[in-house]
């Protein structure tokens, strides 16, 4: 990578970071499904210019419901019980773990040494995790974060399935986002009814002010659309190899804005379970090596997203 392109993937690392710091700030008094449903309105709304993803539908709707409905809902969902945003970033990287796992299964693609390795380390890093995690994180907001990882990961597989491979052009994950979040705010506004009730909606929208709406802008145009443009680009230029693992910064600079803007230090344990958790990500990623070139394994989808996470995900 060139030194222009290395700046470029810490830009879009920071962006995915804090992007769980700028959720967090403006979620306060918005149901976090709803929330959800109006974030992706927005993505959905670039249809108008983003090319439809050479995909079949079945696929977009797929991702749209795991990658981005599944993880979200779930991960907004967490944050809104108290998870921390460093954390939140941090149990997140469990997809690559996940992913590994349920890609073993439905896939029939065994898993290479350093994948076990890998998978190992990853979880006895989430078992330091689960067990050091800090008075303000609650149980089942560890575990709405480790499902939204289980359905980023599932969204993972779906695309790594149908053979939608990331880069440049109509099979970038940029249009798969954008077209699959059609299939969001719909089913996400429909859940927000159901589990929070309609009082809860009503009250949201009278206090969707100006943090969420900075919030959304955000999450939905620096984060999904910045974020996953630059992130193609530098896709198309190196190999993955070199380009995914700075997505682990995500967390890093999650935590460390969340330290710095909101006092949220995470506990000795927490520290010492995500480096075993990325450490075990970054061991999972070592590729294999063939007699010839093949395809990288786009299951170890470290940026997802979303989504961006998001990423997408993260972003």
């Amino acid at each position: 990578m060139t030194r222009r392109d290395m700046v470029l993937a810490a830009l879009v690392a920071t962006l995915w970071g804090f992007n769980f710091v700028v959720i967090d700030w403006g979620m306060p008094g918005i149901p976090p499904l709803l929330f959800v449903a109006i974030r992706f309105a927005l993505v959905a709304l670039f249809v108008v210019v983003v090319p439809r993803p050479a995909a079949s539908w079945r696929t977009v709707v797929g991702v749209g419901v795991f990658m981005s409905l599944g993880q979200f809902g779930l991960l907004y969902s967490a944050m809104a019980l108290g998870l921390q945003p460093g954390l939140a970033a941090l149990l997140l990287q469990a997809q690559a773990v996940f992913t590994i796992l349920i890609a073993t299964a439905v896939l029939r693609e065994p898993p290479t040494p350093p994948q076990i390795v890998g998978v190992v380390l990853g979880v006895c890093g989430l078992v330091v995790v689960g067990f050091g995690r800090g008075g303000d994180a609650p149980v089942v907001a560890v575990v709405l974060a480790l499902g939204a990882a289980a359905s980023w990961a599932i969204g993972n597989v779906i695309s790594r399935r149908a053979g939608v491979v990331r880069g440049s052009g109509r099979l970038g994950a940029l249009s798969l986002t954008v077209w699959s979040a059609l299939f969001v705010p719909v089913p996400s506004a429909a859940l927000s009814v159901v589990f929070e009730g309609p009082d809860a909606i009503a009250a949201g929208l009278v206090a969707f002010g100006w943090r969420p709406i900075l919030s959304t802008l955000y999450t939905a145009v620096l984060c999904t659309l910045v974020g996953y443009t630059i992130f193609n680009g530098l896709l198309a230029r190196n190999r993955s190899a070199a380009v995914v693992p700075w997505v682990l910064l995500a967390p890093v600079v999650a935590m460390i804005s969340a330290a710095m803007l909101l006092g949220q230090i995470p506990t000795p344990a927490e520290g010492a379970g995500g480096v075993l958790l990325v450490v075990g990500v970054l061991v999972a990623g070592i590729p294999r090596r063939r007699l010839a070139p093949a395809p990288d394994l786009d299951a170890l989808d470290l940026a997802g997203v979303p989504s961006g996470g998001e990423g997408r995900g993260l972003g």
